[in-house]
């Protein structure tokens, strides 16, 4: 049975849809065939993150136009043969839809995935709650910061009142020196306030600027991306794997990291 994962954030900015594409790649490299789902028709950059914008010739406001079938708006990945995308509108969409037509169209070809991961917009919007409402699980993400934490709690609240779901927490950009030294908030702190099941914790990691900036979107050598694989392991099967961004700066050579850390 096909699981449909939604990944939104109250905040924009927080990197969900870097997360998303981090993902897509993760579950894919684990054997399973996965689709993302651009349903941000305001800001959407999914195409731009995996590359694809070059190759698009229908998305999925004209699939809901009736100008082409799903299976023809949708893209393989160059680089993972079991990821695909389905792109969100190339221009401004005046067209009005609710989620009853984007589950229509998912439902055409949710079959032939494992995973539908969906791209939701950032806040609490019509697009939102359109997005939300095509998901069976939820994962807010959102970065230790204080407003990104309260915008993430709002969202958590939203989707308990309206859907009664659970949603599970990515922490993304986390900095275990900063942590350490209580300079911004731990991952504990975060995960209580939020009162949700923590999924994974992604570090800040600079490979990933600079692959995004190359236009590059896999990520194999970066220490961003081993955390992002343990959250993919944590979906598929369950676990309960953590990635420890302060360990690295814990004991006297994690001091002399810390200090480097700080000076460059």
């Amino acid at each position: 049975m096909t699981r449909r994962i939604v990944i939104t954030s109250g905040k924009g900015g927080v990197g969900k849809s870097t997360i998303v594409s981090m993902l897509g790649y993760a579950i894919a490299g684990l054997g399973k065939k996965v689709l993302l789902v651009d349903m941000d028709f305001g800001l959407n950059n999914l195409d731009v993150l995996m590359g694809i914008e070059n190759k698009i010739v229908y998305d999925i406001i004209d699939v809901l136009e009736g100008k082409c079938m799903p299976k023809q708006a949708i893209i393989q990945d160059f680089w993972e043969s079991n990821l695909y995308i389905f792109p969100s509108s190339h221009c401004f969409c005046k067209r009005k839809f609710g989620s009853k037509e984007l589950m229509e169209i998912i439902g055409q070809i949710e079959y032939s995935f494992d995973f539908v991961i969906i791209d939701c917009p950032a806040g609490i919007d019509g697009g939102f709650k359109r997005a939300v409402e095509c998901g069976g699980e939820h994962i807010v993400v959102t970065t230790p910061h204080l407003s990104a934490v309260r915008d993430a709690d709002k969202v958590i609240n939203v989707l308990a009142a309206n859907l009664n779901t659970k949603p599970k927490v990515i922490v993304n950009r986390a900095r275990g020196d900063l942590m350490l030294d209580g300079k911004m908030l731990s991952v504990d702190t975060i995960s209580n306030f939020l009162g949700s099941k923590l999924l994974g914790v992604v570090p800040e990691d600079d490979i990933v600027a600079i692959q995004l900036y190359k236009g590059m979107p896999k990520y194999d050598n970066s220490i961003s991306y081993k955390s992002i694989q343990m959250i993919a392991k944590n979906i598929i099967d369950g676990e309960e794997q953590v990635f420890d961004c302060t360990k690295k700066y814990k004991g006297l050579i994690g001091n002399i990291r810390k200090k480097i850390r700080r000076s460059v």
